[in-house]
């Protein structure tokens, strides 16, 4: 399949014509079919970006590089999707980018230096206990 194959296939199961799938890429209807047609040798990046954020798919399944229609964040949902407690967390870590710059500070470190990080997160906790009453 190629990639005007991937665009027709994604646009007919989102129920999108080539003019609403254009107004979402903003693109003219024609450039659509263009592509999908395949007289577009090269699409331009931010318009892949574009197209496949308005498509719901991964960049990399529209260029052909891969299979896998879903983006990372589907697949993770996806595999986690039965367990509501790890789902609520994935939903709060991509919202919070505080979250997401612990978690990148602290990945490189070792088991025993985590465990010192837990215990002063617990401090911090304590005192804010304290605090509130």
């Amino acid at each position: 399949m190629n990639i005007g194959n991937r665009i027709r296939t994604q646009r007919i199961l989102k129920d999108f014509t080539q003019k609403q799938l254009a107004e979402l890429v903003n693109v003219s209807p024609q450039v659509i079919s263009n592509w999908e047609r395949g007289y577009t040798p090269v699409i331009p990046h931010d318009d892949v970006v574009r197209l496949a954020d308005a498509l719901g798919i991964s960049p990399a399944y529209l260029l052909c590089e891969t299979d896998i229609s879903e983006t990372p964040e589907q697949q993770i949902e996806s595999a986690i999707n039965d367990d509501a407690d790890l789902l609520e967390f994935w939903h709060e870590l991509k919202k919070r980018d505080d979250l997401q710059l612990l978690f990148k500070q602290v990945k490189p470190l070792s088991p025993k230096s985590i465990k010192k990080i837990i215990k002063v997160i617990k401090v911090i906790e304590d005192e804010e206990a304290m605090e509130d009453l």
